[in-house]
């Protein structure tokens, strides 16, 4: 559906555009209608690409003999031996992020999450607190189509993620996950290695957030653990498991193939100018 929560890259190559759900009739008018308004919106305030550090080549990435970033070399590893997943990264396309058990043959809904999925979805998402220009939550995060940089230190990773220019904290410094902790959109995270997989755990949600645009439900039960796996230089696994107990029967766990975004940088992407989306956004 149409919304400001998608980042345009704005550079001299094409641009991943985001695509309203897949409806027929008077349902999918509608939805174009709102990726119009979305689209203007973002593009209204397009700057000149040239200042913007999104053509210059990557120092030190392996290239083919045309110069081109080769994605299928191996993967970095750092002095210790473990895979460095330092880089920029971006999942192609829009699949997760409109539905992110796109995969699953089902979902384990509680009653009551099932009841509050079929109603988002039947008044298209109106209520989508990305349509208000709130936080996108963990594990939406990563699926959302544009960039987002991971920057590794001793006892921290970073995640800084273009949408909203907002950044996430990982910390590996063995601390514990916290207990009774203030509740935060994203959550708070830990993690470790697991051999050549870095773990993260993450609670402390707020559940008000929604796992993708199609309204699956959160709650402040949610207990989200990723598996990072850097398949080679320029392809990643991210195994996302989902532990809500109060909105899901049991754990259910997905897949996400996020691929290296070489030779750019990230924007400033500030959701809350301009958007132009609430007075449009109706719902059944």
């Amino acid at each position: 559906m149409g919304r400001s929560a998608w980042s345009l890259r704005r550079r001299s190559q094409p641009v991943r555009r985001p695509a309203s759900r897949r409806r027929s009739g008077p349902k999918r008018a509608a939805r174009a209608a709102l990726t119009a308004a979305a689209l203007a919106a973002v593009v209204g305030g397009a700057r000149p690409a040239g200042a913007q550090w999104l053509n210059r080549p990557t120092p030190g990435i392996p290239r083919t003999a045309d110069g081109k970033p080769d994605l299928n070399a191996p993967a970095p590893r750092k002095p210790n031996g473990q895979p460095d997943l330092s880089g920029i990264w971006m999942v192609p396309g829009l699949k997760y992020l409109i539905n992110i058990a796109a995969d699953l043959p089902e979902v384990p809904f509680q009653p009551w999450a099932k009841a509050v999925y079929e109603e988002r979805r039947a008044n298209f998402g109106k209520d989508d607190p990305n349509n208000f220009c709130l936080p996108s939550m963990i594990p939406e995060k990563i699926a959302v189509t544009s960039p987002w940089k991971i920057v590794e230190t001793p006892g921290l990773v970073l995640i800084l993620y273009e949408s909203r220019t907002i950044f996430r904290q990982i910390f590996t410094d063995g601390r514990p996950l916290p207990v009774d902790p203030n509740p935060t959109w994203q959550g708070y995270s830990i993690g470790h290695w697991e051999g050549d997989t870095f773990v993260v755990e993450t609670t402390g949600f707020n559940g008000k957030g929604w796992l993708d645009t199609n309204g699956h439900p959160t709650t402040d039960a949610l207990h989200v653990i990723e598996r990072y796996r850097r398949l080679d230089f320029g392809h990643m696994d991210v195994e996302i498991t989902i532990d809500d107990p109060k909105a899901y029967t049991r754990p259910w766990t997905v897949h996400e193939n996020p691929e290296l975004v070489p030779d750019t940088e990230l924007l400033e992407y500030i959701c809350e100018e301009n958007n132009k989306d609430p007075q449009h956004i109706v719902g059944r």
